[in-house]
């Protein structure tokens, strides 16, 4: 996938998708991108998403406040908006400060067999 330095790329996603579960590419770039779509869907319609053994997205209300422009001091007002926090699972946290290389990670095979099976 992803090399270190490196940012994972929706075509980083579907070429793991088409190498893991064997669908054509076609069929691995439509996967991938109904899946950011229900996500991108619960998120915008306030919802908490939460994905198991991975973490939870949070929609959170801030509410108006008064900021400071770093480059004058002026104050300026910052109107309400929402705003996704990520909180990362314990087993998230485990894995990304262990010192398991890659060639240790589970295939989405290993991980989720029910996931493949016909």
């Amino acid at each position: 996938m992803a090399k270190t330095g490196k940012a994972l790329t929706r075509v980083d996603l579907y070429n793991a998708v088409y190498q893991e579960v064997r669908l054509s590419r076609a069929e691995s770039s439509a996967f991938v991108e109904l899946v950011l779509k229900e996500i991108t869907d619960c998120l915008a319609k306030g919802e908490a998403l939460k994905l198991s053994s991975f973490g939870s997205f949070i929609v959170r209300k801030k509410g108006q406040r008064i900021g400071r422009n770093p480059k004058n001091g002026i104050e300026v007002p910052i109107s309400p908006r929402r705003v996704i926090v990520f909180k990362p699972s314990g087993i998230l946290k485990q894995r990304i400060n262990s010192n398991t290389s890659d060639s240790n990670a589970l295939s989405l095979e290993e991980s989720h067999p029910s996931v493949l099976a016909d």
